[in-house]
């Protein structure tokens, strides 16, 4: 009696490029990032949610943090409003947030939406989701039309968290936020959110904020990319100008260059010739 021929293992079928698994992935996230987008622009904050968490954190971050807040008075109370900020935690929207009496919104990284109970409670407080990584045009797209309607959101024109040490670069997307939208907007600086968590810890740490006073932008015909990087510049100047205030640091200023005898000579000459023009002048 022949033994029975070995059967043949089935052939697995040849797995799927990285790059196609990768953009099926991120095809389906990109739907529900779609989807949380969405939700913002037709219901906006949950007030259910909102307004009793802001009740609970905002006598927390007064006694918790010690938090200072400086020149709300530039803060309007209504109307399109953008917020321009340094980014050190994720706390500084939801201490920003303490500042206006109401509801802020604010981009956040799609990373943090893929738990759905904390995407949930994220878009249920005015934040939706941006790919920062792929030049997110839907995103800018969802703050356009969040700013359209007349609601506040904050923008952080580093792109990213920067700690510690000077502020970072900023992007011109805000410039051409302001420039498309013609609102006003307000320069903000945190300072001491950075030190307040160490994992999931979070600590006693004083925090404070300043904002300054709106800025205004007149609506050209055309934002070119150089207009919206002046705007730009001109917006985190102010910015910056609130982070000094606040004691942050700032980068260290290049020493003039010695100067030469020839120069130091030529220098002397002509305090010489001023004194002596002023002396007959007199």
């Amino acid at each position: 009696m022949r033994p029975a021929p070995p059967r043949e293992r089935p052939r697995a079928e040849p797995a799927a490029p990285r790059s196609e698994r990768d953009a099926a992935t991120r095809g389906s996230s990109s739907a529900d990032l779609h989807a949380f987008r969405e939700r913002t622009l037709r219901r906006g904050v949950n007030p259910c949610v909102y307004w009793p968490l802001r009740a609970v954190l905002l006598p927390a971050f007064l006694i918790f943090f010690r938090m200072q807040r400086i020149g709300r008075e530039h803060l309007p109370r209504r109307g399109a409003l953008l917020l321009a900020s340094n980014h050190r935690s994720f706390l500084d929207p939801f201490v920003i947030g303490m500042m206006t009496r109401r509801p802020v919104y604010f981009m956040a990284k799609r990373e943090l939406f893929q738990k759905r109970w904390q995407a949930w409670l994220l878009n249920s407080l005015g934040a939706f989701p941006v790919d920062r990584g792929a030049g997110d045009t839907a995103a800018i797209d969802t703050t356009r039309a969040i700013l359209e309607r007349g609601d506040c959101v904050v923008v952080f024109p580093e792109g990213t968290r920067v700690r510690p040490g000077p502020l970072g670069a900023p992007h011109r997307g805000i410039g051409r936020l302001a420039l498309d939208s013609g609102v006003p907007v307000v320069p903000i600086a945190v300072i001491g959110t950075e030190d307040a968590r160490r994992g999931w810890r979070i600590r006693p740490r004083k925090v404070r904020l300043r904002a300054g006073r709106p800025l205004r932008f007149p609506l050209p015909e055309r934002a070119s990319p150089g207009l919206a990087a002046a705007v730009t510049e001109r917006i985190w100047a102010c910015v910056s100008l609130q982070w000094e205030w606040l004691g942050g640091v700032v980068p260290q200023r290049e020493a003039p260059a010695p100067r030469g005898p020839a120069q130091a000579r030529h220098g002397r000459a002509s305090e010489n010739s001023s004194a002596r023009e002023e002396a007959h002048a007199a």
